[in-house]
């Protein structure tokens, strides 16, 4: 007995059901979307977790949906895909494709390249001929 309605739960129950109106056929779509730039990091926090993100797209758009198995990106001006993650649900990771990493690597490679600068390396006598002893 339920003690407001003051009625068996089972049969009221079946009362309910038979108000209710049936499910439809297909299920709402109920993922979680997003629209934002992809960071010069690029990584996306999703809850609690950094999932990442192809490394090519940085500075251009990129929807992204969430939904409760996966995490997907999708460039908007070409239609790439930027991820694809298996949703996680504990807190505090960090989800990285090893295509991302090695991608990001030869990025990061590349720029040292670019900046590294030639120095001329003088012999110190010549140094001390400019400050008088």
């Amino acid at each position: 007995m339920h003690r407001t309605t003051r009625a068996a739960v089972c049969e009221r129950l079946t009362e309910e059901h038979a108000l209710m109106r049936p499910l439809p056929a297909a299920m709402p779509d109920t993922e979680r979307r997003f629209v934002t730039r992809v960071p010069a990091q690029p990584y996306l926090r999703v809850d609690r977790n950094d999932y990442s993100l192809d490394p090519r797209l940085v500075g251009r758009r990129v929807e992204l949906r969430v939904s409760q198995r996966e995490v997907i990106a999708v460039a908007l001006d070409t239609g790439e895909l930027a991820c694809r993650h298996r949703r996680s649900f504990a807190g505090g990771l960090t989800i990285c494709d090893p295509a991302h990493q090695t991608e990001l690597e030869h990025q990061r490679a590349r720029r040292r390249q670019r900046h590294e600068v030639d120095v001329e390396i003088r012999p110190l006598a010549r140094y001390d001929q400019l400050i008088p002893a």
